[in-house]
């Protein structure tokens, strides 16, 4: 009777937590929205200056809630043909490949264009994710949306991490960012999964101004 009852209680923690979640999500995203139209309107101003002519935008496969996939939006900060100048960079540069195999991203990108480095210095291009968040796809707090090639490298760690939905900032993004490791990202994830609440998305969301603010691990 006791067991019931406790499970119970957490079923209805659950719910309440998810559904205060999903309304804080919605207020967000809509705010970010109203954000998102003048800085589009600028992004591709600045753009069309450095006569870069294709689109602002970039659509790309992700890893969503319970392992099912979905399309994010973000902000093009590579050069069109990225996958082909990655894939040839790994191939060239023996010192490149190991670092993309332990961190799964490079410190000197030769992929990002000249706008795409201010747009993830000040964490712009990420802004378009409040589409994501308003469709239902993301949270605003959550893990990194992860690429399907990627999941055979989270390994014991990837059924942990698609529990909860991916969101735009989040547990790693806080603690470490950019300065982690893969290893140590999935682990701090992970963690997040866990042990989510309320309490500890609050931090996340003051924690995510600072880091912000301050640029702190950005790539």
């Amino acid at each position: 009777m006791e067991e019931t009852i406790a499970v119970e209680n957490i079923c209805i923690k659950e719910i309440i937590y998810l559904l205060i979640k999903r309304i804080f999500d919605i207020i967000i995203s809509l705010i970010g929205i109203m954000i998102l139209i003048p800085t589009i309107i600028i992004v591709k101003i600045v753009t069309i200056g450095n006569k870069d002519y294709e689109s602002i935008f970039f659509s790309q496969t992700r890893i969503g809630k319970n392992g099912k996939e979905f399309q994010i939006y973000k902000f093009r900060t590579m050069v069109p043909n990225a996958d082909e100048i990655l894939f040839r960079t790994l191939e060239l540069d023996k010192i490149a490949a190991e670092e993309y195999s332990k961190n799964k991203k490079l410190k000197k990108d030769p992929r990002i264009t000249k706008i795409g480095k201010i747009l993830r210095k000040l964490s712009i291009d990420e802004l378009p994710q409040v589409i994501n968040v308003l469709k239902g796809d993301m949270s605003i707090i959550g893990n990194r949306p992860y690429l399907p090639r990627e999941k055979k490298d989270m390994k014991e760690y990837y059924h942990d991490i698609v529990k909860t939905k991916p969101g735009i900032t989040g547990y790693w993004q806080v603690n470490g960012r950019s300065n982690t490791s893969f290893e140590e990202r999935i682990k701090l994830e992970s963690y997040y999964s866990n042990h989510y609440s309320l309490k500890l998305d609050l931090k996340i969301f003051i924690k995510t101004f600072i880091v912000v603010l301050f640029s702190k691990g950005a790539a």
